[in-house]
């Protein structure tokens, strides 16, 4: 799947019935007394639902995840589904980690969830070939974007589905752990997408008319304005091979 504004649309469509009930739920655990503090907006978090409702991946992964905000986000999706897990890598000292089960995430969920409680870059347990869906919203430093890009991003089969968190804050400047995604997917000849207010406002427009024609407008939550990359891993670069010398 190639992620643009005519797929992300019709997901909308689509899942419209199932994701007006993940609203709800969403919006419910917001004045639950589950202590969340969301960062991401809604129509990132809807698009990450909606991503998961139809490609049905096995195995997601998260790094990073707040206070388990895009972590409910998910696992709803994985629940609708009926079908694949969630791991979740926080650093012990990272201010925005996710809460453990017993917290701010509903018991409902957590059947299709696993915590890690570890800096992602000294898990031994995480292999890039088994992921089959990325979301990275962890420390939003460029040594950290660099080792992800090496690490896995150069390791998840192509046409693997990513999504990274604060990139799109500013009309035309991305923010340095996005440049270097971003010059990653150049490199490759590889598109993104974004419905960022600031960087893509047409792109904004146009998914919330589609929002306001499904009656899916009233807004859960909104902090800033969609900074998040939405992507697939490219194929990697073919090589011509040499001509045999006579």
């Amino acid at each position: 799947m190639t992620i643009d504004m005519d797929v992300i649309v019709g997901l909308y469509f689509k899942h419209a019935a199932a994701l007006r009930a993940a609203r709800e739920a969403q919006s419910a655990l917001l004045s639950d007394g589950h202590r969340m503090r969301p960062r991401l907006d809604d129509a990132e978090a809807e698009i990450c639902y909606l991503l998961v409702r139809e490609l049905r991946p096995g195995r997601v992964v998260e790094l990073g995840g707040g206070h388990g905000w895009s972590t409910t986000w998910l696992l709803r999706a994985l629940t609708d589904n009926g079908y694949g897990t969630l791991d979740t890598y926080a650093a012990p000292d990272h201010l925005r980690r996710p809460a453990q089960p017993s917290g701010r995430i509903p018991a409902s969920l957590t059947a299709r969830w696993r915590f890690h409680d570890c800096d992602v870059r000294t898990a031994d347990d995480l292999e890039p070939a088994h992921i089959d869906h990325l979301l990275i919203d962890a420390s939003h430093t460029v040594s950290f974007a660099h080792w992800y890009r090496r690490h896995l991003l150069n390791r998840l089969r192509p046409g693997t589905p990513v999504a990274v968190h604060d990139v799109f804050h500013r009309p035309t400047t991305p923010s340095r752990e996005g440049r270097v995604v971003l010059d990653w997917l150049a490199a490759h000849s590889a598109p993104h997408f974004t419905v960022s207010a600031a960087a893509a406002p047409q792109e904004y427009a146009e998914l919330t008319a589609a929002k306001r024609l499904l009656a899916l407008d009233a807004v859960v939550h909104r902090p800033a304005p969609n900074p998040m990359l939405f992507c697939t891993t490219p194929q990697p670069p073919r090589y011509p091979r040499p001509r045999p010398t006579s």
